[in-house]
């Protein structure tokens, strides 16, 4: 692909030991991007390695959380547009093009969501858990993420977001073991964070409705059961997640409250 002199784009990336993974991702942005921007946060692995065969912009740095880390990423962007993708994430060809020929008309967007096509255990969703757009292309003047230590947003000048056509590919998990693991980590980011801003959550009631909640959401609203076996197995994986994370939130309270009477008997 040729790349249009009307504007540049800076692709960032944030890693940690995604050797298996990281350069599929890399070799499907590299041509359309102007400059490619890696932060590596302590890899054992040869992920670094891999990436410095894509940019000479591979950055080891120590590990903030989710948006912390993507902000230092932005802040060494100097393109005009921003691409954020994730180790396991991959460009369609129809993406690629799509962006390529949307930033050279000049659009008066500040940025664009692009359409999950999520795949696990060798299947890919079309609905469920597909059925998302996360905001990753954006104009870079003006951006920021927030300081979130997981599930971090990008925050954007006021002006229009437009949702593209083309299918950005993610492989999510490796294998279930993975999906455990992964869910472990973010469930207690998540209520960790949610504690810390003072959040209820309604005990283990709260829990069990938020997850029944998830399911229904990703199975029904989203048209999971359409994905077969797997979108059901999908539907379950993410309303165990919800309810861990505020299970882990009614942990937390409770541990707080019990010591605070202990210092105030």
């Amino acid at each position: 692909m040729t790349r249009n002199p009307n504007y540049t784009l800076s692709v960032i990336l944030i890693a940690k030991n995604e050797e298996d993974r990281i350069e599929r991702c890399l070799r499907s942005v590299a041509p359309i991007a102007d400059e490619i921007i890696v932060l590596d946060s302590g890899s054992t692995d040869r992920t670094a390695a891999i990436a410095k065969h894509f940019t000479g912009k591979v950055f080891e740095t120590d590990w903030p959380g989710y948006g912390p880390q993507k902000q230092r990423a932005l802040e060494k962007a100097t393109g005009d547009w921003v691409l954020s993708i994730d180790a396991d994430e991959e460009l369609s060809l129809e993406l690629c093009g799509e962006i390529q020929r949307t930033l050279a008309a000049g659009p008066p967007e500040t940025g664009f969501k692009l359409p999950w096509a999520v795949t696990i255990f060798g299947v890919t969703l079309n609905h469920g858990r597909s059925a998302r757009a996360p905001l990753r292309l954006f104009r870079r003047a003006g951006a920021r993420f927030t300081d979130a230590q997981v599930h971090e947003t990008v925050l954007l000048p006021k002006g229009k977001v437009k949702t593209l056509k083309g299918r950005l590919l993610h492989y999510t998990h490796r294998d279930f073991g993975h999906y455990l693991e992964k869910n472990r980590q973010y469930a207690w980011l998540g209520a960790k964070q949610r504690h810390a801003k003072g959040k209820k959550g309604f005990g283990l009631t709260g829990a069990v409705l938020r997850a029944v909640w998830t399911f229904f959401l990703i199975y029904v609203i989203r048209l999971g059961f359409l994905d077969g076996r797997v979108g059901f197995l999908a539907a379950v994986m993410y309303s165990q997640s919800s309810f861990n994370k505020y299970a882990g939130l009614w942990t937390l309270r409770r541990a707080a409250a019990s010591e605070k009477k202990t210092e105030h008997p």
